[in-house]
């Protein structure tokens, strides 16, 4: 029997429209389940840099939020990222990117987390463009 996790995509959804910040990149809500989670971020000229491809801070942002609400799916709503490193693969740019995270191993108030940033064109077609790992804190409200 799967576990229910701890934050749904309703609840994914509101946690990001309470964030300036996240309303300014666009980002969406894809699937939430116990120890995963996938954002999408539609891709606009605001978001690339001089070169015409996804700026480092845009795939650093989904990344680091994509294992945070991974982690949030087991640790609870109240999260946040104590670190995460990232490597970017190659340059991208498409239709938006998705970005795939889940828990690798967790304790009752950390979770280790991966994500996987993906490009992904019109046609539906995906190319990996970044990885990263990260450290997930619980947090006392």
């Amino acid at each position: 029997m799967a576990e229910t996790p701890a934050v749904t995509a309703p609840e994914a959804e509101e946690i990001l429209a309470n964030q300036p910040f996240s309303r300014l990149i666009g980002v969406e809500v894809g699937e939430v389940g116990y120890g995963h989670a996938t954002l999408r971020i539609p891709l606009r000229e605001e978001l690339l840099q001089q070169f015409g491809t996804v700026h480092g801070g845009v795939l650093s942002y989904a990344a680091d939020n994509a294992l945070a609400f991974a982690g949030g799916t087991i640790l609870g709503p109240h999260v946040l990222t104590r670190g995460f490193s990232i490597d970017f693969l190659r340059p991208s740019n498409g239709d938006h990117l998705r970005a795939y995270a889940e828990v690798i191993n967790h304790t009752s108030r950390n979770a280790l987390t991966r994500c996987e940033v993906f490009t992904v064109g019109d046609d539906g077609s995906e190319i990996l463009v970044a990885a990263a790992q990260g450290s997930i804190a619980r947090i006392d409200r």
